[in-house]
């Protein structure tokens, strides 16, 4: 299992019973998890003194009960990368922090391939274009020694937030209007150079083939495909039925010789196995490299335990 235990800013306290008791920032959390199905510790006190708690409803969805007034929205950070999170829809806060280990992969294989062709990541994201050049960091999609990275589903942009700052030019795919909105914002936080990246609002199926008619290419793929959504346009999406096809056509818009491929799943029907079969047919057999596949997991340091939180396929030429 692939655990994401270098954060500071966020906590898993404890976990049991069907819920997870988090620490984000300076606010306690309480909300469901399914994969939660033994008993919490009773010891901590924590459990009754969150900040919120998120309630089911039985009819489906739920709500978000404030014990004491919270901001709108808060700031966390993870190493030099910083966050906004806040209580939004069913349970969520817009951050996944099990991911952090993917950010962290990622951001290490962009930083080699970068470095390998003579183009350096910024030391400090906050330093200005100017001292860019004048340091020989050349930003922008116009620079094509970059690793250009395609980032389909891509939520609030975390990943992208992590692939650009590490030296990356981004494509950064969401179908929501307003999730893309919250990835620019955090890629503002993390004083990311706005020219690395570039925000599409659009379905991700009809994205990448239109890349393909272009002709444009990329050298890696990163995508976190929800089990079930919809496009822009009610464009209907089930990652059972579709993945393996986009993945497969993802292929289309690689670079001769790609750097990675990442994939994310929370969904339940897909394994780590068989997200790695995905990658492994479709991926592995055209450009050669190696797959690996695993479970993702939040440590609960108080107890020696870990949660686990879906899963993910890499891989790498």
């Amino acid at each position: 299992m692939l655990e994401a235990g270098e954060w500071k800013d966020y906590e898993l306290l404890d976990a049991g019973f069907g819920e997870k008791l988090e620490r984000w920032g300076a606010y306690i959390l309480r909300r469901p998890d399914p994969q939660a199905v033994w008993p919490p510790d009773q010891k901590i006190r924590e459990w009754e003194r969150a900040d919120a708690v998120y309630h089911r409803a039985e009819s489906g969805g739920g709500r978000w009960a404030p014990n004491r007034a919270l901001p709108e929205q808060w700031q966390v950070g993870y190493k030099h990368l910083n966050f906004s999170v806040q209580l939004m829809q069913f349970k969520h806060t817009g951050l996944f922090p099990e991911q952090a280990v993917n950010w962290d992969w990622a951001a290490e294989r962009i930083s080699g391939a970068n470095a390998a062709a003579g183009v350096f990541a910024d030391t400090d994201a906050s330093v200005a274009a100017g001292a860019n050049t004048a340091a020989g960091v050349f930003a922008g999609a116009s620079g094509s020694a970059r690793v250009r990275l395609l980032n389909l589903f891509a939520y609030t942009g975390a990943a992208t937030v992590a692939a650009a700052s590490a030296g990356a030019v981004v494509c950064h795919v969401d179908a929501a209007r307003g999730m893309v909105a919250k990835a620019k914002d955090n890629a503002a936080r993390s004083r990311v150079p706005f020219e690395r990246t570039r925000y599409i609002v659009d379905d991700v199926l009809k994205f990448v083939r239109r890349e393909i008619r272009r002709g444009n290419r990329y050298d890696a793929v990163i995508m976190d495909p929800p089990a079930y959504g919809r496009g822009p346009e009610g464009e209907l999406w089930k990652a059972e039925e579709q993945l393996y096809a986009l993945v497969d056509l993802c292929t289309e818009v690689l670079a001769e010789r790609p750097l990675f491929f990442l994939i994310n799943s929370y969904t339940t029907g897909l394994s780590a196995a068989a997200i790695g079969n995905i990658l492994r047919v479709a991926v592995e057999r055209r450009f050669g490299g190696q797959t690996e596949s695993d479970e993702l997991g939040l440590p609960i340091a108080r107890r020696g335990i870990v949660l686990p939180c879906g899963c993910c396929g890499r891989w790498v030429r």
